[in-house]
């Protein structure tokens, strides 16, 4: 697969005189079988299988492409090395594993500046992936097993805008993703399920990532499930413990039996946790370390994290808000929007239930959520006992829980109701219909929180043309005396 015709066997030497093998830097993209050929001492095929004897170095103008089903067998510390282009892109599926799934290989390390894709691949018994370049993608593949080596997460990215999409993660030793408390790392990662990773039983949840930087770091469409064995591992944290930017949009998610749900920590973090199934995240069962739906732990004038419309289930508590945070859980102001609609069922330990403990001084506006499922009916008295704040220690911040409910009775002054407020299409090509019984007003908020557009509406059917990029928004609308909303998808 070699594009360019090397001088002779000039440079075969160098799988033949040293253990390892060093792609010649002539801007030749290689296949497996070309490194067959000019590197037998560290990459051979036989029945139907490659075997990795020896680390192998992809030098900087050369590119290793993969377009075939095959399987890859890889010796035990052994690492794979790349900086230039790494391309996996098989019709069904690559294995690379261990030789002896009993010692596993090094692991793969990416250069900064090389370009890393993968799809349909499979990765097992390996020391993990070493992500120092801006550009990875990966889509369609699992990694699975990877125990101590190259990274400290199954993957572990140090900086740029890594892909991480529809992919398996299982069993690994530490966190499925990484990335350092001082490295700055906007990763996207959409609809990859996790499980039962950190076997090590290390303070490690499945998904470490640190601060995100503007861009944000994208939690979006997972699946993570905790092994309830691995009482130290957690779900999904992004965090800033050392005053770096912090964007973070955690949405869409199922997280479920880690000994907790989801942590944004640090200051400078701004972002949103919405539309989250958080339940059963309780399995160290130590109410004083952890046991959290939602925990928020940030501080400074610039943290601000809007929480909306997540369903948070049966955890030891469920949002715990603490230190410097500044959180919205609901509220109509127009500087600050949020339509609330959390969910809040049977979060408690010691035979007390905490949908939402202040454990700060500052107010939080928390309207229009349902406090306890399942209630035709709430009091503030039954609010009251559900949520810890300052009338229960004058030290700490007021809750505003107003306009609460459950079922119909959320985002409803009795007049605007939810199925009073009509759009479509939805998704939308950027062009759609609000359609409502009565005037009122509407925004169109983004991930951040913020919002891009905003309009009146007439009784009736009412056009709305947006110039929005394709992503995830949340349209509210507000008849003035309560708010309704809806997520839309533009394409």
């Amino acid at each position: 697969m070699r594009k360019f015709t090397l001088l002779g066997g000039l440079l075969t030497f160098c799988g033949a005189a040293f253990s390892q093998y060093t792609t010649p830097d002539t801007g030749v993209t290689w296949g497996l079988q070309d490194l067959v050929t000019e590197a037998p001492a560290t990459v051979t095929f036989e029945n139907g299988e490659y075997v990795i004897a020896n680390d192998l170095t992809v030098s900087l103008t050369d590119q290793l492409l993969i377009e075939e089903d095959a399987v890859v067998k890889i010796a035990a510390d052994v690492e794979i090395n790349v900086l230039g282009g790494f391309r996996v892109d098989a019709p069904d599926n690559i294995l690379f594993t261990a030789v002896d799934n009993t010692q596993n290989f090094k692991g793969f390390r990416f250069e900064e500046g090389s370009v890393v894709y993968f799809k349909n691949a499979t990765i097992t018994y390996g020391g993990g992936l070493r992500v120092l370049t801006e550009t990875f993608e990966m889509y369609d593949s699992e990694v699975s097993y990877q125990g101590s080596g190259s990274a400290t997460s199954a993957i572990t990215f140090s900086r740029g805008n890594p892909i991480v999409k529809d992919s398996r993660f299982i069993d690994n030793y530490q966190s499925a993703f990484g990335s350092g408390a001082n490295q700055m790392v906007s990763a996207t990662l959409i609809g990859n399920y996790l499980e039962g990773n950190g076997t090590a039983n290390t303070n490690r949840p499945q998904i470490n990532m640190g601060p995100g930087g503007t861009d944000s770091t994208k939690v979006i469409g997972n699946t993570v499930i905790g092994n309830r064995a691995n009482t130290k591992v957690g779900g999904i944290s992004v965090s800033s413990l050392l005053g770096l930017d912090n964007y973070c949009v955690i949405e869409d998610n199922i997280i479920r039996d880690n000994r907790y749900g989801i942590s944004v920590a640090g200051a400078n973090s701004f972002g949103r946790i919405s539309g989250n199934i958080i339940e059963n995240n309780d399995s160290e069962n130590s109410p004083n370390v952890g046991g959290s739906g939602i925990s928020i732990q940030t501080g400074g004038d610039s943290s601000y994290i809007y929480i909306t419309a997540n369903e948070i289930r049966n955890n030891l508590w469920g949002v715990t808000v603490i230190g410097g945070a500044r959180v919205n859980l609901g509220s109509t102001d127009e500087n600050y929007p949020n339509p609330g609609g959390n969910i809040f069922s049977n979060n408690g330990n010691g035979g007390e239930t905490y949908a939402l403990y202040n454990n700060t001084a500052f107010p939080i506006e928390a309207m229009n959520n349902c406090w306890i499922e399942g209630a035709e009916e709430l009091t503030e008295a039954d609010v009251e006992g559900v949520i810890t704040h300052e009338t229960d220690n004058s030290s700490l911040g007021l809750v505003n829980y107003a306009e609460f409910g459950c079922g119909s009775s959320l985002s409803t002054d009795k007049g605007l109701t939810a199925f009073e407020f009509e759009m479509y299409p939805n998704p939308s090509t950027g062009t759609f219909t609000l359609q409502t019984e009565k005037e009122a007003s509407f925004e169109i908020v983004n991930h951040l929180g913020q919002v891009v557009q905003k309009g009146n509406l007439s009784a009736g059917a009412n056009k709305v043309s947006t110039t929005l990029q394709s992503g995830v928004y949340y349209v509210v609308v507000n008849s003035g005396k309560a708010v309704a909303n809806q997520k839309i998808v533009i394409r």
